[in-house]
């Protein structure tokens, strides 16, 4: 993986499904806000529809900490309209989810397997400026925590240092 935390995030500009509709979602679009970025693997599977539905059940925590969540996987814009259609945890997104067949954004964050074409579970914190400032990947078949990503952006707005085990409300470490 090429990108590091601390850098500026890999630009982007995809079609995504949003809200039931085709439109157009960039990085730069997205400025002045806390950007979370997820990759899945593909549509009509079984463990991405879980992390989904909890991201987009947590749309509103990720909200009050001016944070924008997007979904991105290798499949188009028509699949995810279609699952989207047809699983009912789906049907009503709140997040767009970003239609990366060309495999342009997974390939730049670094979480293109290439001899499948598809996405590993990659999570990627982007702050207000477009600095990457957390990552995370899981294998294939393992789900990620949504809780986990929403306790690193609320430790990630302290501005302090948070020790491990950190929870929101605890004091942050003075030195």
């Amino acid at each position: 993986m090429g990108i590091k935390v601390g850098q500026p995030a890999p630009s982007f500009d995809c079609e995504a499904l949003v809200g039931g509709k085709f439109e157009n979602i960039s990085l730069e679009g997205l400025r002045g806000k806390w950007v979370v970025l997820f990759f899945y693997p593909l549509d009509f599977t079984f463990v991405c529809p879980t992390e989904i539905m909890a991201f987009n059940e947590a749309v509103h925590e990720f909200e009050k900490l001016n944070a924008q969540v997007v979904a991105s996987s290798t499949d188009s814009v028509f699949s995810h309209l279609a699952w989207s259609e047809s699983h009912p945890g789906l049907k009503n997104l709140a997040i767009p989810v970003l239609g990366d067949t060309a495999h342009a954004v997974a390939r730049a964050y670094g979480v293109l397997i290439e001899d499948k074409g598809i996405a590993l579970r990659g999570t990627f914190v982007i702050d207000p400026e477009g600095t990457l400032q957390w990552v995370n990947v899981n294998a294939l078949n393992v789900g990620r925590s949504v809780d986990e990503v929403l306790r690193v952006l609320e430790a990630l707005h302290t501005g302090g240092l948070t020790p491990c085990g950190w929870q929101p409300g605890e004091a942050t470490l003075n030195v």
